[in-house]
């Protein structure tokens, strides 16, 4: 697992640097001691993890998460500050560490993430398949999906569902008559079923069925039929521009 650290604090940046060397499954990318750095490396060393220290000397690391995203890596947030907590995990942090850190903690902690991230990859290669069979043969059989809401679960065609949006752990499912479905659970719970409908996760907050697809703007969004507007990540700009071309 590729780890990039961001700490201002020398002595604590040796610390780290001296505790994951120890921890085989662990590759050192690079480390930072600011904002600017960390965001001019991080996207081109492309990190499976960052550890970083929440206040630095030229701002903090939640400014620099929500410049550049953290939908391609895992965060583990540092601070002596444990008001930051609620923070940090509403942001999508994979967890936070009080300092000063304990080793045992800190290994365990990205012993979790380095689980997590191989369960992932096992679940983008599914995705992988489950997009080139839609792109090859077009929607699987199944025409209906059980949604399981706070008050009931409803079971709605699929076909209906014009985008979902997730939002710290729920996810919203607006439907072509306007409605609106909230589930307690993730949008990487349904990405799997979905994908193989014809939607794809343009976003790390957005999956859009592209029956409803009116246009793509190179600025970053598809435009849907009723006029609404959905971002497109720049990682996910070329898988948007294949749907695109298998409908034409």
């Amino acid at each position: 697992m590729k780890l990039y650290i961001i700490e201002d604090e020398v002595l604590i940046l040796n610390h780290l640097v001296e505790m994951v060397k120890n921890i085989p499954f662990i590759e050192l990318l690079g480390t930072s001691p600011s904002v600017a750095k960390s965001a001019q490396e991080i996207p081109l060393l492309k990190p499976d993890m960052v550890l970083a220290d929440i206040r630095l000397k030229d701002g903090d690391s939640f400014q620099l998460f929500d410049e550049i995203g953290i939908e391609d890596f895992q965060v583990i947030f540092l601070t002596a500050y444990d008001q930051y907590a609620i923070q940090a995990l509403n942001m999508g942090a994979f967890g936070y560490l009080l300092k000063p850190i304990d080793e045992v903690e800190l290994t365990n902690l990205l012993s979790k993430c380095f689980h997590h991230k191989e369960q992932e990859r096992a679940n983008q290669q599914q995705l992988a398949i489950a997009r080139e069979n839609y792109l090859a043969n077009g929607v699987s059989t199944l025409k209906r999906i059980a949604l399981k809401s706070m008050e009931f679960i409803e079971v709605v065609p699929i076909e209906d569902i014009v985008y979902c949006k997730s939002d710290k752990g729920y996810t919203s499912f607006f439907l072509k008559n306007k409605r609106e479905i909230v589930v307690s659970k993730g949008l990487k719970e349904y990405e799997i079923l979905l994908t193989a409908h014809g939607f794809l996760r343009c976003h790390q907050s957005y999956m859009v069925n592209f029956l409803y697809v009116n246009k793509y703007y190179k600025e970053g969004y598809l435009q849907l039929l009723d006029k609404e507007s959905i971002p497109v990540s720049a990682r996910k700009k070329e898988e948007v521009l294949r749907y695109l071309e298998n409908i034409a």
